[in-house]
């Protein structure tokens, strides 16, 4: 069935027994995980997590619902993780929302996934499964969840404050959550000594990249400019930014590509559809329409995801990840120049 946030956060925080399968699916990764996380807080602190890789499941259907339906060893609540799910995932889930007897919940995350692919339709129409369409915060709700955020580290956003931290995190809950933590830990702030989170403060921290600083880097990358890139990317690492916010918006130009790509083959005029883009954005999103295919698209979205993913694990190199993600992007992009 379709769930909003806040249906979906009562069932998740009522370990509702009804509900065997939480689809979150869309671009808002970061939100997602945050959801599947809650799923875990609410099963208790004993719970046992079990992580199962999509390309797993399409070569053993069954064994999701096999995990789900299976008691724990030591006799607690489990639950159970799919990152990274696409269509491949379809047999899988159709045998969990099949089954007669389910203890175990089941979160799947699927950035990729839209409400009109396989997947989305079979959690949509399934009274047993809840399916939840993630979207990254733009404008006032970005600034809102900063200003929320904040106010969980003991810190009070005052002017501008929460809309720096949002353009400068590109709206990424777990981004702009560990630039909070370093602020807090900066100010000496928590919730029983608020402080207030001034511009002085995000200066000296160092959060105060906007979009633009960015834009140069994910040019380059969709242009097919290696050389180019080498040369932003390393400005980026020198001013300590974090590469979550690259790789977020490298994602969302190369699936606004795709998605034009698609209007286009199905009649749309592509003059009226370069008007729907930002103007600093059009000249390079012109070219990526006649640099790019479908194929390609699709295989590069799934390169810079798996690369973020990567990112947010424990003890990762970090930019080192997201510098060989975004050169392979370009240099696919120059080979078709």
């Amino acid at each position: 069935m379709k769930a909003n946030l806040n249906q979906i956060r009562t069932a998740i925080d009522a370990a509702s027994p009804d509900i065997r399968l939480y689809l979150l699916f869309g671009p808002d990764e970061s939100g997602a995980q945050e959801l599947a996380t809650r799923l875990g807080r609410a099963l208790g602190p004993e719970a046992e997590r079990i992580d199962l890789e999509p390309a797993k499941l399409k070569g053993n259907p069954g064994l999701l619902a096999d995990e789900a339906a299976a008691i724990s060893l030591f006799g607690g609540a489990r639950h159970i993780r799919v990152m990274g799910a696409g269509e491949e995932c379809l047999d899988a889930l159709t045998l969990l929302l099949e089954i007669g007897t389910v203890g175990n919940p089941v979160a799947v995350i699927a950035p990729s996934l839209k409400a009109t692919s396989k997947v989305a339709k079979l959690a949509l129409g399934h009274p047993r499964a809840m399916a939840l369409a993630c979207f990254m915060p733009e404008g006032a709700d970005a600034d809102r969840l900063a200003t929320s955020i904040a106010r969980e580290y003991g810190l009070r956003t005052t002017g501008a404050t929460a809309t720096r931290l949002a353009a400068a995190t590109g709206g990424d809950r777990a981004v702009m959550t560990r630039e909070i933590e370093k602020l807090a830990l900066y100010l000496d702030a928590a919730p029983e000594r608020p402080r207030e989170l001034d511009d002085a403060a995000l200066d000296a921290v160092g959060a105060n990249l906007g979009d633009s600083e960015m834009s140069r880097a994910i040019d380059a990358a969709i242009d097919g400019a290696p050389d180019v890139l080498a040369h932003e990317l390393a400005q980026l690492g020198e001013a300590g930014v974090s590469p979550i916010p690259v790789l977020r918006q490298l994602v969302r130009r190369l699936m606004a590509t795709a998605e034009m790509q698609g209007e286009i083959a199905a009649g749309a005029d592509p003059k009226a559809l370069m008007d729907r883009v930002f103007f600093r954005e059009r000249a390079t999103a012109s070219r990526a329409l006649r640099t790019w295919d479908p194929v390609r698209l699709s295989e590069a979205v799934e390169r810079i995801r798996r690369a973020e993913r990567a990112v947010m694990a424990p003890n990762n190199p970090g930019n080192v990840l997201t510098d060989a993600a975004i050169t392979t992007v370009a240099r696919t992009a120059a080979r078709r120049r």
